[in-house]
């Protein structure tokens, strides 16, 4: 039996790193996650294109630029208030606020700065408008069920 290989409809379990441009390890994934291989919603498409055929065990390793992984930084997702219009507990460095838009979609908001009388929220993702190095490697492969091809699997959370 040939050994199985990182093809469409697969389901492939990953290890990975993301490192900025400062090679500094924003996030280390060491428990394999699965994604099913070229479907929507998959890992970001240089990442898929790079494990295309890849085995058990290879590695490869990609960086993505913002237009490829995680958007450009966009100012109009920041916004700035006096620190006594902000309750309390958001007050910090960290802290996160969900806000909801007129069509009813949810954005999370992270408080970014707080200085001299002020607090800005930020709702861009934090890799936002950073060429991102992603580490991946293949630690297992098998076939997906039925219902996996029909739905999908929970994805990675950062490589996708």
């Amino acid at each position: 039996m040939s050994e199985q290989r990182v093809t469409r409809g697969k389901v492939v379990s990953v290890t990975y790193t993301i490192r900025d441009e400062n090679d500094e390890i924003l996030e280390a994934v060491e428990i394999p996650v699965d994604y099913l291989h070229g479907s929507d919603g998959g890992l970001f498409e240089p990442i898929e294109a790079a494990l295309e055929g890849k085995v058990i065990g290879d590695s490869v390793e990609v960086t993505l630029t913002p237009e490829q992984g995680f958007g450009e930084w966009d100012p109009s997702l920041t916004y700035t208030d006096a620190i006594e219009n902000v309750p309390p507990e958001y007050r910090r460095i960290g802290a996160e606020a969900e806000f909801h838009n007129a069509q009813g979609e949810t954005i999370t908001m992270v408080v970014r700065k707080v200085d001299q009388g002020t607090v800005t929220l930020d709702g861009n993702h934090p890799f936002a408008g950073k060429n991102m190095t992603f580490a991946v490697k293949v630690a297992a492969i098998r076939e997906a069920t039925p219902e996996e091809l029909a739905g999908g699997i929970s994805q990675p959370p950062s490589i996708h």
